[in-house]
């Protein structure tokens, strides 16, 4: 059989599964664009605040070309630094409450470099079963043995943890990309001091979590690309952990420093983050996920199908009405449990909002989904 055979074959395989999957073309200034020649509201983007269409993150991008290019031009180690790139790390640093910072050009290189740097062949590494692609493939990259907890599973944890003398590390994301629900990591802390564990937490999509205290060793992942708007990844922790991550990150050193226009983006959008305009837009935010599920803490919020087709042809239905909410099928979630996944943003309006819930109502949702309880 020639390769391309085999290629034909598996997506045929992929098609009759319904898992066959497309890039879709979506013009968009904002959550509101053209998809199949239509005007649609999108529920599907993780630009949570808004911020890639703030009118300072586009001027900071702007100027920043004008003064350096748009390409660093090389690694980091080489040429590629610029005062931008440091300028960021430092506040990503301020902002997280630690010592040092380190700016990847995506979240998934950050984790791949934390995980594999700090996975040494004396640790094991303990990972939460829902956690993210990045996350597991940063696992399968390190030396270090791995060993799955049940999901959010203190006790299960706690007893792996036991079994072995060896350095530890507990690996989290703070909230969980598909089920938008939060890891217990006031928790989690205190049980890896106990153990002498380093916790690594993935904040890629923590945007209404408030800032909490560990009682561990600590490091911190989290993207540029959902909360602020731009493009690429952070590691924050000690001076140490920082140093070791550029002398031994191969995901950091062998690869183009992060995009010049991004660096600046993410930096403009980080102060707004942390002013009090970043704090009435993810008030905004929190009012929008209240209206789907009363104390919700995420601005994900899924809706169980279960099966692949059903999940399709609810999204369908609701593209129908102007509304992009795309099905999430197996690999990306367990099978048995398609879905659709709605990702709000600060920048959507009350009315946008109105529609989505009305266009849920009709939907007849089942009544173990969490917007039927509300409804």
């Amino acid at each position: 059989m020639s390769w391309d055979s085999w290629a034909q074959q598996q997506l045929g395989a992929l098609k009759a599964a319904r898992r066959w999957r497309e890039n879709v073309v979506f013009d968009c200034n904002g959550p509101q664009g053209i998809r199949r020649k239509r005007s649609v509201v999108s529920f599907a983007s993780n630009d949570y605040l808004g911020l890639s269409t703030h009118p300072t993150v586009r001027l900071a991008a702007i100027d920043a070309i004008a003064s350096f290019g748009v390409g660093a031009g090389a690694s980091r180690l080489v040429t590629g630094t610029r005062s931008l790139h440091e300028d960021l790390e430092s506040r990503v640093a301020q902002w997280q409450g630690v010592e040092r910072a380190l700016v990847f050009p995506t979240g998934y290189a950050a984790n791949l470099a934390a995980l594999s740097v700090f996975g040494a062949s004396n640790a094991v590494i303990y990972s939460d079963e829902l956690n993210h692609a990045s996350i597991i493939d940063g696992c399968r990259s390190a030396k270090a043995r791995t060993e799955i907890y049940r999901h959010c599973d203190l006790n299960h944890l706690s007893a792996l943890l036991k079994r072995t003398s060896e350095r530890k590390i507990v690996v989290t994301d703070a909230v969980f990309s598909m089920d938008g629900d939060v890891a217990p990591l006031r928790e989690l802390s205190q049980l890896c001091a106990h153990h002498g564990a380093l916790l690594i937490i993935d904040k890629a999509h923590s945007v209404l979590e408030p800032d909490e205290t560990y009682d561990c060793e600590v490091l911190h992942i989290g993207t540029l690309s959902k909360s602020l708007g731009s493009m690429g990844g952070w590691i924050a922790g000690s001076n140490a952990a920082i140093d070791l991550l550029v002398n031994r990150g191969r995901t950091f050193i062998y690869t183009t420093a992060l995009s010049i226009p991004d660096t600046a983006a993410a930096l403009a959008a980080l102060r707004i983050y942390t002013s009090t305009e970043g704090a009435s837009l993810r008030a905004r935010l929190r009012g929008y996920a209240e209206q789907l599920i009363p104390a919700h803490r995420s601005p994900i919020v899924p809706l169980i199908f279960g099966s692949e087709n059903n999940a399709l042809l609810a999204a369908e239905r609701l593209l129908e009405q102007g509304l992009h909410v795309p099905a999430i099928r197996p690999p990306t979630v367990p099978v048995g449990t398609a879905r659709l996944r709605v990702t709000l943003s600060a920048a959507h309006t009350q009315s946008m909002i109105d529609r989505l819930l009305l266009a849920l109502r009709e939907l007849a949702i089942p009544q173990s989904w969490p917007t039927a309880r509300r409804a």
